[in-house]
């Protein structure tokens, strides 16, 4: 698969956000460096999914906060959207980056790509380590059976997914805890009216991408609901 942020994937992709990701391209967003963790942040941005894009934007600089303290982190947003559009970031090493970036997406109607999505993973990971995955979303409209098989080749890669649904939707629900399960990651659900819950499992899952399980342990350590609520799953 060619990576999201080629323009061959984003046909219905607006102006703003092509000039927004065609200006991250033409600079150097964050000087390459293997002391810090790498970690890929994907979301759902399908129609239903637009009040809690707003809040994930609000709250995606909680794991920038979080993997601070721990030496530092690159991230790298993934979204999808609308009939057949799959983008990605460059990797940044600060929450204003990402949340200028989503300032300017807005959600659209159609399917879940999950398969894009993990296939992305893969090949990033590929290239060089990617320490986890984190993705929020509501719902799974794809062949299960496929996205458990790229969950194997992305686990292979040494890649953890934590998988955090809003809402119980019990065939999302399955598809996610399936894939954490397989990578070794977490999954856990959230209620958009409480979003301390998602900012916590956040920062949690940035604790693991930047620092490893010490890092996830020392949180639990110190009363970490999310993180023990991770710690418990993962293997």
């Amino acid at each position: 698969m060619a990576q999201p942020h080629d323009k061959s994937l984003s046909r219905a992709s607006s102006v703003a956000v092509d000039t927004f990701l065609d200006a991250l391209k033409g600079k150097s967003v964050v000087a390459a460096s293997a002391s810090r963790g790498r970690m890929i942040f994907a979301l759902d941005a399908t129609m239903s999914r637009q009040p809690t894009w707003d809040m994930a934007q609000r709250l995606q600089t909680r794991m920038f906060e979080v993997a601070g303290k721990l030496g530092g982190l690159d991230a790298q947003l993934v979204y999808f959207r609308g009939l057949n559009e799959c983008r990605a970031s460059r990797f940044v090493a600060d929450g204003a980056g990402l949340g200028a970036l989503m300032g300017k997406i807005s959600c659209q109607g159609g399917h879940t790509q999950i398969a894009r999505v993990l296939e992305h993973v893969r090949t990033e990971a590929g290239v060089k380590p990617v320490g986890a995955l984190i993705y929020v979303g509501d719902a799974m409209e794809e062949h299960v059976d496929e996205l458990c098989a790229l969950a194997g080749q992305v686990a292979l890669l040494g890649v953890k997914a934590f998988m955090f649904q809003e809402g119980a939707e019990p065939v999302a629900r399955q598809a996610f805890g399936e894939i954490a399960r397989i990578t070794g990651g977490a999954f856990a659900t959230f209620d958009a009216n409480a979003p301390q819950r998602l900012a916590d499992l956040l920062g949690a899952a940035a604790a693991y991408a930047a620092g490893g399980r010490s890092a996830l342990e020392k949180q639990a350590r110190e009363g970490g609901a999310a993180a023990c609520l991770l710690l418990g799953q993962m293997r």
